[in-house]
């Protein structure tokens, strides 16, 4: 595969992420939770797609974005590894806000779809995981 074909890939599947982030944002928005962040970066592997308020409770959302569910269910790429780079993020989120006195939960949306045609599908699983055991809280 030459290198322009990756670099075309790879630039339609970063532009169909940030799509699918803002779709994700919407449905929370109408879900009535208070988006507070898009794209929080720590370091080149952690990074929270969407942080959002609800209440007293703190969400951190991973958002999932594919063309079809031909080879499964876009929540199944939420594995071990991405929930503990996720649970790593949230606690530098955390320090870095000063370690608000909240509950915090982890969620997932998938989006299925693509920007030219719109959204097929579109689910919100709450409270998907709990913080990695390794990790603890700055409170």
């Amino acid at each position: 595969m030459s290198v322009s074909i990756m670099t075309e890939r790879s630039e339609r599947s970063r532009l169909a992420g940030e799509w699918g982030e803002w779709e994700a944002e919407r449905l929370l928005r109408d879900s009535g939770l208070k988006v507070i962040g898009r794209r929080v970066r720590f370091g080149p592997r952690e990074e929270i797609d969407l942080v959002a308020r609800e209440g007293d409770t703190l969400v951190f959302v991973e958002v999932k974005t594919r063309r079809s569910e031909s080879f499964g269910a876009p929540i199944l790429a939420v594995g071990r590894e991405k929930r503990k780079a996720l649970s790593r993020a949230a606690v530098h989120y955390l320090r870095r806000v000063g370690c608000p006195d909240v509950y915090v939960r982890f969620d997932v949306v998938e989006v299925v779809g693509k920007p030219e045609t719109g959204v097929s599908d579109i689910r919100h699983h709450r409270d998907v995981f709990t913080l990695d055991s390794r990790y603890r809280l700055p409170y």
